[in-house]
């Protein structure tokens, strides 16, 4: 039986790894995450998944779509504890970022969890808010 997929985002300071970046690296792996709750997102992650890429902090948007390569691993980086990570590929950029401010205005997105738990780094959404999102994108 065929696996339903899931969608997420994930979210990273532009300074620190950008967009065009990972476009540029074609795959990365999404190391350094050090929240629990965020390590148990990517562990439910499934190879195929769509995750929207979040510029945090500068910009505060939406820019891209990237799905899952691989599933999780140990975290290369961590140096202790039980933390993991995934490859990630850029699949398109949005036509039209979606800005933050757009998502808290929007009466349906309002209320997902990327306002709800603004800190955590990797954030399920739903099918239909995914695809609200990129429809705002497009």
């Amino acid at each position: 039986m065929p696996k339903t997929p899931q969608y997420w985002i994930v979210k990273q300071e532009p300074t620190a790894y950008s967009w065009t970046q990972f476009v540029q690296d074609g795959q990365t792996a999404w190391t350094g995450v050090r929240n629990f709750q965020a390590r148990n997102n990517l562990r439910a992650m499934r190879k195929g998944d769509a995750a929207l890429f979040y510029h945090s902090v500068v910009g505060k948007e939406i820019v891209g779509i990237a799905s899952v390569k691989n599933e999780a691993y140990p975290d290369p980086t961590a140096t202790e504890g039980d933390w993991i990570c995934v490859d990630l590929e850029p699949k398109t950029a949005l036509a039209h970022s979606v800005t933050l401010e757009t998502l808290k205005k929007h009466p349906t997105l309002s209320q997902i969890s990327l306002i709800r738990q603004s800190r955590l780094s990797v954030i399920p959404v739903s099918k239909q808010e995914f695809e609200e999102i990129v429809r705002l994108g497009s």
